[in-house]
């Protein structure tokens, strides 16, 4: 139940965010008539159809996404002629004349319950809410446990609290309308006002406005307040996502970048692990305030103990017990991800800074794909990090269970009594975690009298957030978005594919491949990936199969050049040797849209995530 109104409250915010500006045309179209025949059946239509699509696009795969394809662009026709209805009243007479026989009359000119209604469900197919950290919960509970009632009930919550809060606009607009119409005899005027607003409405939603400009307004309208409400009321156990990708309709094509953080994702195999990487630099702790000095910090907890991982980097096993009397720092992190990799020299550099002051680093590993389970896979990523501090491998996610953990990366901040004092999530905050070490080593006795020296370069250098319009984007079928195949993503069997024309954060692939669950492998050699981006950088998780396979990247059609990712030369030559994160794309100069693809020349590689910088 209280997840249930949680979801109310994330769809009733959505009246603040911009994303809602297009479909406001098609709800004030029904202002001045009946609510109860009118705008209720409208509204009511929009959240059903929101909530079923929503339901199996979550976990349906491609063939979902392509058939809420064919429901959007229906959509848009029948929109399309309903402004065109109200701008044109001897059209709207026409059209509806066959209706009249057949006893629906009100279906033509969007008037009465059914028409409405009808009308309700095109918006609710078009419908494209950013979704903050309540939407973001309840579409990672679908792809990790599948449709249910509980899942669609929870989707309609969200959408019934959008309603709301359009029903209470809608109501207020009535009034206004019906006084004007009154007052000044603008009724017909009114009338043709709102057909061009509808028409204007469907013409930004074919141009993706509601997923590409407006999204990049909405990206932290209301995600504060949702996150509080999940940090005061959520279930204990959750997944919290404090800023989340935009839905491209239902079906989750594309959306905007995150605040230092990546897209929802499930983990592999997941059953109780991780459901979420990244997050924005937020201080995730009570003990903050306005300049980032803590205040007396409380005790959230006892530290667990420390048993469940499958091997120890670096150390022999540790336990909570044998910590007691040092101060801990539990990073929680996994070697591909880059939210990770980017707070990784601060967490390094807190351990050379304070290592002999008392304070203990351990960095539990908690894989986000299954390569990363791989203790070899995980060995090699250490050496090459130059991490030296304990590592703990929590393949089955005991660890990341214990801490009631949710996000990559996650740090947590033990005193030498054994008591978690802190903690912060995603990227960011990071001088104010180092003053929390320092008060926690004062209250233990030690003194320091240095400050950590950071070094962050290549792949972990700080993003530019500001500058980051790209989502993380998953291309196994299990947590796809943004897929543009006309086909959708075929699961688990061989595919031919063909790239079409792409819009701001579509990808596409093509050649003959198979898409998996966490993966696309490509079956024969010349298959390519597209992504229309826009960020600084760009990166591709992938795996090279049986043997190194050689590729090409190209920036719109030409070689990178002078802004060639680590991974490439300026050619856009690289090759695919290791299971890994490769950056392919980073720009020297201003940030802007572009497309890029990566066409390999052999067989066998694995394409698993985009993430953005």
């Amino acid at each position: 139940m209280t997840l249930a109104l949680l979801a109310w409250l994330g769809g009733v915010l959505t009246i603040l965010s911009p994303c809602i500006l297009p479909v406001l045309p098609f709800v004030f179209a029904r202002a001045g008539k009946p609510f109860l025949t009118n705008g209720l059946p409208m509204l009511a239509g929009m959240a059903l159809a929101f909530a079923a699509v929503a339901s199996l696009a979550a976990v349906g795969g491609g063939w979902a996404v392509a058939a809420n394809g064919w429901g959007r662009g229906i959509a848009l026709v029948l929109l399309g002629l309903f402004g065109l209805m109200l701008l044109f009243p001897a059209l709207s007479e026409r059209l509806t004349r066959p209706l009249v026989a057949l006893g629906n009359r009100a279906a033509g000119r969007g008037e009465g319950v059914f028409g409405s209604a009808v009308l309700g469900v095109a918006t609710g197919l078009l419908w494209a809410p950013c979704a903050g950290p309540i939407l973001g919960l309840i579409l990672t509970g679908a792809a990790l446990n599948g449709a249910s009632v509980a899942t669609t009930g929870l989707l309609f919550a969200y959408a019934l609290g959008a309603a709301t809060a359009l029903a209470v606009a809608l109501l207020a607009g009535g009034r206004v309308f019906a006084l004007m119409k009154r007052s000044l005899g603008l009724g017909e005027g009114l009338r043709r006002g709102l057909g061009v607003l509808v028409l204007a409405g469907v013409a930004a939603i074919a141009l993706g406005l509601d997923t590409g400009f407006l999204t990049r307004l909405s990206t932290a309208s209301t995600n504060r307040l949702e996150a509080a409400l999940l940090t005061r009321f959520g279930p204990e156990g959750s997944t919290v996502m404090p800023t989340a990708p935009a839905m491209t309709g239902p079906a989750m094509t594309g959306g905007p970048a995150m605040t230092g953080g990546s897209a929802m994702t499930g983990g592999p195999a997941m059953t109780g692990g991780p459901a979420m990487t990244g997050g924005p630099a937020m201080m995730a702790g009570p003990a903050m305030v306005a300049k980032g000095q803590p205040e007396a910090l409380p005790v959230e907890g006892q530290m667990p103990d420390l048993t469940g991982a499958v091997q120890w980097l670096n150390s022999p096993p540790l336990t909570a017990a044998q910590l007691r009397g040092k101060v801990v720092l539990i990073d929680f992190w996994t070697y591909s991800c880059i939210n990770c990799l980017r707070a990784l020299p601060h967490v390094q550099a807190w351990d050379a800074a304070y290592r002999d002051k008392g304070l203990v680093v351990i960095g539990v590993h908690a894989p986000e794909f299954a390569f990363e389970k791989n203790p070899a896979n995980v060995e090699k990523a250490v050496r090459d990090l130059g991490i030296t501090y304990p590592v703990a491998l929590d393949n089955d996610y005991a660890l990341w269970r214990a801490f009631s953990n949710r996000y990559w990366p996650a740090h947590y901040f033990i005193d030498a009594k054994g008591q978690i004092r802190h903690h912060h999530f995603g990227e960011g905050g990071y001088a104010e975690s180092e003053q929390v070490i320092r008060t926690l080593l004062a209250e233990a006795g030690a003194s320091p009298d240095t400050t950590a020296q950071v070094q962050a370069a290549g792949v972990s250098a700080p993003a530019d957030m500001r500058a980051v319009f790209s989502p993380e984007t998953y291309l196994g079928h299990e947590r796809a978005s943004g897929n543009l195949n006309a086909e959708g993503l075929i699961a688990d069997q061989p595919h031919r594919y063909t790239a079409p024309d792409l819009r701001l954060n579509e990808w596409a692939l093509a050649g003959d491949w198979t898409v998996g669950a966490e993966a696309a492998q490509l079956n024969a050699p010349s298959g390519s990936v597209t992504m229309r981006f826009h960020a600084r950088d760009l990166h591709l998780v992938l795996a090279p199969g049986a043997a190194p396979v050689p590729f090409t990247v190209t920036i719109d059609g030409q070689p990178p050049g002078a802004d060639a990712g680590l991974d490439v030369d300026a050619a856009g030559r690289g090759i695919v040797t290791e299971d890994r994160l490769y950056q392919l794309y980073r720009a020297k100069g201003p940030v802007t849209d572009h497309l890029f693809e990566i066409r390999f020349d052999a067989p066998g590689v694995q394409a698993f995530a985009f993430t953005f910088g």
